[in-house]
């Protein structure tokens, strides 16, 4: 499933979401790596030392939808500042011959 704005896919589903308790705040397309990071944490009792590859993995992955977020708004904020400064949209485009 593709998830509008993101170049990452949803592969975790909805289902597998809700068979292994992740919250929804955390249903996002990385939720397919907190599944077996929270496994791993249960299974040793939460040892902070413990599990660092899956949660290095996963927060990689976190790190990645934020940093693309930013960028898709500092995107939008320039087509406003652009807009606002009386640029606007050609109704027309220009060709290269003219």
């Amino acid at each position: 499933m593709e998830v509008k704005g993101s170049s990452k896919k949803m592969i975790a589903t909805q289902e597998e979401m809700v068979a292994n308790k992740v919250p929804i705040p955390y249903r996002d397309q990385c939720a397919h790596l907190l599944i077996p990071l929270n496994k791993c944490r249960q299974a040793e009792l939460y040892l902070p030392w413990k599990c660092e590859n899956e949660r290095h993995t996963y927060e990689k992955c976190e790190y990645e939808l934020v940093m693309e977020r930013m960028l898709q708004m500092q995107k939008i904020r320039e087509e406003e500042a652009k807009f606002k400064q009386g640029g606007s949209i050609p109704l027309i485009p220009k060709t290269a011959n003219t």
